[in-house]
């Protein structure tokens, strides 16, 4: 039987490294390569436990990957009245013993605003009279789309000087 020739994986696990300043038997060295390990980590994240504030004031607490220990919470469709228009108890309705209901109170002036409308008190008799009173204070605006952003910045130094 022929003897055993050594392995590849001896050969590459020992190598023999050279200097190149001398060839002599005693520069030759062997060390030994080791590659890292492979450590496996854990497949769930860390959940932190957290209070979670709703806007009118009740909380609740839950399991999340945030590390903040409370939040308040913006988007809360359960206590919000644009959400649930129908829930009584999110209704800002303020009642004042000197003053009355809000909700009448609003609708007194409503109905003064309309007897100075029938009266011919008002100044501005539809929508689009409102709208151009705004307008009549700028002389300098063209007519047709006011000032591009260059007159603008110019008009703007003529003011500073």
């Amino acid at each position: 039987m022929a003897p055993k020739l050594p392995t590849t994986s001896l050969l590459t696990s020992i190598r023999p490294t050279t200097s190149s300043s001398s060839s002599s038997p005693s520069s030759l060295r062997t060390h030994q390569i080791r590659h890292a390990t492979f450590v496996p980590r854990s497949r769930r994240p860390y959940t932190f436990t957290q209070l979670i504030q709703l806007s009118d004031g009740s909380t609740y607490t839950t399991r999340t990957t945030s590390p903040l220990a409370i939040f308040k919470s913006t988007k809360d469709t359960r206590n919000h009245a644009l959400w649930q228009p129908s829930d009584s108890s999110l209704r800002n309705v303020e009642v004042d013993e000197a003053e009355g209901d809000a909700a009448t109170e609003g609708a007194e002036v409503q109905g003064k605003e309309a007897k100075k409308a029938e009266g011919g008190l008002m100044s501005h008799d539809s929508f689009a009279d409102l709208i151009s009173g705004y307008a009549e204070g700028y002389e300098n605006v063209k007519k047709a789309g006011g000032l591009s952003a260059k007159e603008q910045a110019r008009a703007d130094k003529k003011k500073k000087k």
